[in-house]
């Protein structure tokens, strides 16, 4: 049936009579293949990365795909269906559509040529080679890591030292959120390449393996978060979609679309059965884990009450209590669950509004004992970092910037935070009274040879 229509196709006229793989190829592949077959992880020696990886074969180089002969190729045999049993590839995943199959043997018959503009490919033999500093759009701490988003990587750094330890090159060019799983063993790591696909990658920090990447929409993805247990991810889409996936397998276990514009950011409940999400729609919104089921809005639904979208949330160490930010630049808490009956325009669950800051709120964080906060915000092209206490929500601190910063995190004794942004330099700041203790500008790489960011 396959042949059939392949040949009608053809015969029509229609683009399968000079197939790309750059333009046409390609993209099928790194949505649905390339998460497992890529240089970080490269299943059953499989890299289907570029044209020359294809024709470097499988295991012991045995070939995948021979040009001319798409019926005889073994590229081919994994994602058709035999004997009534659906297809091997993409494993655990829907199987490939008619067209996206045709467009694939289509090019192998036409001699599975390559059109890939000359570029030096980016993964862990070629790192990627900074002229400039990358923006900075998340960092994370772990006890000993640090970890700080860069261009198609998350760079390791010594939390004490602050020197580089690892590189953690990828199939993302840009690395959105990241986040460290409740035992620091693991980083979960939400980003993608724009319009192309959105991809999760779950590190391991000790030896820089890549346990899993799993690509998931044609847009990057946002606000990963763990479930308090370790067994969870959670994060964000371009899709306005909220989703989880297994930690140790990668399968999706929740799907939840009630957003109307990107969903942001994520976080879980203290027992980890429900997860929150906020979005662009200026709504934060809670789900229940078991069932996908939307609960809730946690914030106002009136129009107006909130002055713009919401770009970041983070729950309190301990109790079911949610510090969130955006537009408006004004930090707020609010309780997880409803204690008594909606009425439209109550905002009843906010407990606390603190002072506003110039600009949208890009990151905020509970200290590690939940009794202060870290907020960063962008302001054109300044920024402002600010510590405040929880209890009185009096200022602690604050520091205006010559950049914006798009990520502020307390280290994991909270004696320290962390901000970064637009101008790639990471400033350590001591969190009792913003002293400057280390900065430095992210340049990895730029005196060696390799890939210009």
């Amino acid at each position: 049936m396959l042949s059939v229509l392949l040949a009608s196709l053809l015969a029509s006229g229609s683009p399968l009579d000079d197939v790309s793989y750059f333009k046409q190829v390609r993209p099928i592949l790194q949505q649905h293949c390339t998460g497992c077959h890529q240089p970080a992880k490269a299943e059953g020696r499989v890299d289907l990365t570029s044209v020359a990886a294809i024709h470097a074969g499988g295991f012991q180089g045995e070939a995948i795909v021979l040009p001319g002969d798409s019926e005889e190729s073994p590229l081919v045999w994994e994602i058709i269906p035999e004997d009534g049993d659906p297809p091997s590839m993409p494993k655990d995943r829907p199987p490939l559509t008619g067209d996206q199959v045709a467009i694939l043997r289509a090019w192998i018959d036409q001699g599975a040529q390559d059109d890939t503009p000359e570029t030096t490919p980016i993964d862990a033999a070629h790192p990627p080679v900074y002229r400039r500093p990358p923006v900075i759009s998340d960092l994370d701490f772990s006890k000993d890591v640090l970890a700080i988003s860069g261009y198609h990587e998350t760079l390791l750094y010594d939390a004490s030292t602050f020197e580089l330890k690892q590189r953690l090159v990828g199939l993302s060019e840009r690395i959105e959120s990241l986040a460290f799983s409740p035992d620091g063993e693991r980083l979960a790591v939400a980003g993608g390449s724009p319009a192309q696909f959105g991809e999760i990658q779950i590190w391991n920090v000790a030896d820089g393996e890549l346990l899993h990447s799993e690509i998931v929409t044609a847009d990057c993805l946002f606000g990963v978060s763990w479930s308090p247990d370790g067994k969870l991810i959670a994060f964000g889409a371009a899709d306005n979609v909220v989703r989880a996936i297994d930690s140790k397998n990668g399968r999706e276990v929740l799907f939840q679309g009630a957003h109307n514009d990107w969903a942001l950011d994520t976080t879980f409940s203290v027992d980890g059965s429900h997860l929150v999400s906020v979005s662009r729609d200026r709504s934060m919104k809670l789900i229940i884990v078991a069932t996908q089921q939307f609960v809730d809005n946690i914030t106002s639904i009136t129009p107006g009450a909130l002055k713009g979208g919401l770009l970041a949330v983070d729950r309190h160490p301990t109790e079911d209590e949610l510090l969130t930010g955006g537009a408006d630049g004004e930090p707020k808490i609010y309780r997880m669950f409803r204690e008594k009956k909606r009425v439209i325009g109550d905002d009843f669950n906010r407990l606390k509004t603190f002072e506003k800051v110039e600009g949208r709120i890009f990151a905020l964080e509970y200290s590690p004992g939940g009794d202060r906060i870290v907020v960063g915000s962008s302001a054109g092209e300044t920024g402002e970092v600010r510590v405040y206490d929880v209890e009185s929500t009096e200022v602690v601190w604050s520091a205006e910037l010559d950049s914006p910063l798009y990520t502020a995190r307390f280290d994991a004794t909270g004696e320290r935070v962390a901000v970064a942004g637009f101008d790639g330099r990471v400033r350590i700041r001591s969190a009792r009274d913003g002293e400057a203790i280390h900065e430095w500008v992210v340049l990895p790489g730029a005196d060696r040879e390799g890939s210009e960011q």
